[in-house]
């Protein structure tokens, strides 16, 4: 009897791994951070259902690539030693998040609203969320968020500024999206319009409407190259798709042709 049940458990368990083992690693990826203040209410607990949202989480930044600190260790997670920062004070933000986006501090630093900092001017947090990371996009340009500081005139004309430039990049990026997932080599013009993009996205700091503008035609002169590119790529598929339901007609014409032949021997000769 118990050869008989190990056999059969032997199996289920074997069924059962492919299930179960995906779990375990999910596990095994959550830092002790996430572990510890998701199981937390309150204030200290607000901050990890925030971040599943965020462009961080997204792209695998994760609590202690902004905050330090050691994410194995529940004794070591919020030590100094272990390079713990902790929360940044509101006119610490820019330089807290310029550590790893240097270009865009550099943009804001030496815009209005850099300049503005410490005399009640936005930082990062003011448009981007703190833990809900939002991307960086042009819907964060809208009349709700701007005028909570001041009039959304400029702030419009700076959306006015980029609208047509951020759009073509959105429709490059799901093109390529969707030509990847037919099985092209996408990754060269991917990358290129991804870093197009980051550098795009980055004059938005500025808040120059004028340097915008001046800047933009060089963007548009870029990504018109890879719009041919991908337009050809499009016309190549489109031009594949005709020939094989050209194909796929004549297949069909060429059986009906065969039916009919035999359908007319059969008569002629009288057989069933």
């Amino acid at each position: 009897m118990k050869k008989y049940s190990a056999a059969l458990i032997l199996p289920i368990l074997l069924l059962l791994i492919p299930i179960i083992a995906p779990s375990f690693a999910a596990a095994a990826e959550e830092t002790v951070c996430l572990q510890c203040h998701g199981g937390q209410t309150g204030h200290l607990g607000e901050p990890v259902p925030l971040w599943r949202e965020s462009v961080h989480q997204a792209n695998g930044i994760s609590c202690h690539h902004c905050h330090g600190g050691d994410p194995t260790d529940f004794a070591m997670a919020m030590r100094p030693e272990r390079g713990f920062i902790g929360v940044p004070a509101d006119n610490d933000i820019p330089a807290f998040c310029g550590r790893c986006h240097v270009g865009v501090l550099e943009d804001y630093q030496a815009s209005a609203h850099g300049r503005a900092l410490g005399s009640g001017g936005p930082q990062c947090v003011t448009c981007h969320d703190n833990h809900r990371v939002l991307r960086a996009s042009i819907d964060l340009i809208n009349p709700q968020d701007c005028s909570r500081c001041h009039d959304y005139g400029r702030a419009e004309e700076l959306r006015q500024a980029v609208s047509g430039t951020d759009a073509l990049i959105t429709g490059l990026e799901n093109d390529l999206a969707e030509l990847h997932r037919l099985g092209f080599d996408t990754k060269p013009m991917s990358g290129t319009v991804f870093s197009l993009r980051n550098d795009f996205h980055r004059l938005f700091h500025s808040v120059d409407v004028e340097k915008v503008r001046s800047k933009t035609a060089v963007f548009a002169q870029d990504l018109d190259k890879v719009e041919k590119e991908v337009a050809a790529i499009q016309s190549d598929l489109g031009k594949r798709k005709l020939w094989g339901g050209a194909m796929v007609v004549l297949l069909v014409l060429a059986g009906l042709y065969a039916l009919l032949i035999h359908k007319s021997y059969q008569e002629e000769t009288g057989e069933d």
